[in-house]
Order: C-alpha cells, then structure tokens, then sequence
C-alpha cells in the first residue's frame, strides 16, 4: 500500500467516523444541545457545537497520525487561528458543509477531508451521512461513489458527449452566501437572470442569455462538486467559497475526468484552491469539431464567463 492510498483508507474511516457523529447531532439540531452561532456576526453564515466537535474529532486523530502535517480547517480559521500553506502534506478540513442545511434538516451536508502533498490535492474524501454517499478519490486511481462505482455514472461505458453549448447544461449556481450587501446580491440575481433568458428575450443592447436547462443550488458547494463528477450536473459555479469547500472534491472531480478553473477560465496551470471563484465542468467525450474533452470543457468556461456577472471575493 503506497502512502496516498494509507492516507485515503484512514480518511475515509475517519471521515464516516464524524458522519455518524453529524447524523447524531441531527436529532437534536433544534434543542439547547447543539446551539448554533453566527460567524463573524453574520445571521447567513452559521456553525453548531457540531462543526466545532467534528473538526477537533478531525484534528486530533490527524495530529496523533500524522504529527508533521500541517492542517487547515474551516471552524480553526473562523475561531482567528491563521496558517501559511506549504509544501508539507496539508490536511484541508470542512467538519460540515452545508451547516444552513444541518440546521434545518436538509439532507445535503457533507464532511470533507481533503489532502494537499506539495501544496497540490492529492486525496480527497467526501461524506454525506444523510444520503449515504461517500466519494473518494487519490490522485491517479480514479474517483469512486461508495467504493465500488467509479465516477462518472456511466462508467465502465464512455461518459455522455459534452455539451456543445451553455443552452444545454444544467447548471449549479451558489447565489446565496454571506454577503448580501445590494451590490453582490443584485449581481448574483442578475447572472441567474443571465444563465436563464433566451437569446430571444435579450434587447439588442445586451448579449448575456445562457437559455440554460436549468440551474440548482443544495446549499453545498462540495457535494455540487461532487455531483459534477457524477455527471448528474454539467457545471457547477461558486463565487465566495474557500478552499475547504473545493479541496477533497477537486480530487473527485479531476479524478472523474472532470476540471475545474479560477474565473479567468483560460489558465492552463492548476487551480488556485484559495481563488475563492470556481468553475467546475464535468467529464465527458469531446463535442463535434473540438479535439479534446478539455478543448470542450473550456469552450463551456468561456460561455459561462459571457454571462454571469464579475463579483470581487476579497479573501479579509
């Protein structure tokens, strides 16, 4: 067993570990045993006692593992701990993604556990406890849903042709956040309309109508990834989100043969995991006259780019 896989085995048992811990907590969501604050002061960006038990769960038993790994967690950085990503393997954490959704009992929340050797994610682990649904995937060895599927769904057959336009996805679309200042949220309803009118709708001093198939938001990020990689998504788009949303579902997503891009879309490097904006496009054969899937991926960024509005993520 080659060290990724190690790392893998022991993430995805810690990480069903916390599900049961997630699905516990569930029951008593709505009581005084598990409050719920407000980060930063913010009623729209919200963390339980939990979150905070599940990313010291987390924590520990990674520091008693792996006493030289770095580690980043989203509840330690809301809590004002700071931390500079290296080279060392960097374990990225969000102990609940999707807490809006814990609270309320909307089953799409996730543990993600994700592994960055070199500063690149090289292992990634996603659990939805509610659903059932682990994704994991180390670098090289594909992705796979609850051990046995490998991603997308239609393995072992070739995936579905790539769209050959933004009029045929279905999109998802994280509007919501925590800002709600009248800039950002007019902007972000504004894409919405964008991503949805039809070309015939549009006056002749505007261009942006995506005429999508339609967009969805589950209120997480990490399993929107992840539901790229399945292929039941085409594209997912997130403006505001950490790199503890993306990290562990990037692996999956990559894995799948899927990409995913910062909002310039053009840049043939790696992804900038602390970007704050990412575009996510699945995996699939090439459309008719591109010469590759990533030829076709792309061209989708591209469009997409055409038609949502341009909203600045200041990582402060």
């Amino acid at each position: 067993m080659d060290s990724a896989e190690y790392y893998l085995e022991f993430a995805t048992k810690l990480a069903q570990q916390c599900g049961q811990i997630i699905l516990e907590g569930s029951k008593t969501r709505y009581t005084t045993g598990n409050k719920v604050y407000e980060k930063f002061g913010q009623q729209t960006d919200l963390v339980t006692e939990i979150d905070i038990k599940v990313e010291e769960l987390i924590k520990s038993n990674l520091k008693e593992k792996f006493p030289d790994h770095m580690f980043i967690g989203e509840e330690t950085k809301a809590a004002g701990n700071h931390y500079v990503f290296t080279d060392k393997p960097t374990w990225i954490i969000d102990p609940i993604d999707g807490t809006t959704n814990f609270v309320q009992g909307y089953p799409f929340v996730a543990v993600s556990i994700g592994l960055a050797i070199n500063k690149e994610p090289v292992v990634g682990v996603v659990f939805n406890p509610f659903l059932n649904e682990l994704f994991t995937a180390r670098k090289g060895h594909g992705a796979f849903l609850n051990h046995t599927t490998r991603l997308p769904l239609s393995h072992p057959y070739p995936p579905p042709v790539l769209p050959s336009s933004l009029s045929q996805c279905l999109v998802a679309y994280g509007c919501s956040g925590a800002d709600r200042s009248d800039l950002v949220l007019g902007k972000k309803i504004n894409s919405v309309r964008n991503l949805l009118r039809s070309p015939r709708e549009v006056s002749w001093s505007s261009k942006k109508a995506g005429s999508v198939h339609g967009i969805r938001n589950v209120g997480s990020c990490t399993m929107s990834i992840c539901y790229v990689a399945k292929g039941c998504l085409d594209i997912h788009f997130s403006i505001g989100g950490w790199e503890w949303d993306v990290a562990a579902a990037l692996v999956i997503l990559v894995e799948s043969g899927g990409i995913m891009v910062n909002d310039h879309g053009f840049d043939e490097g790696s992804v900038d995991i602390f970007g704050r904006k990412y575009i996510s496009i699945r995996g699939g054969s090439p459309c008719d006259g591109d010469e590759n899937s990533k030829q076709s991926q792309l061209r989708l960024v591209r469009e997409i780019l055409d038609v949502v509005e341009e909203i600045d993520c200041p990582r402060s």
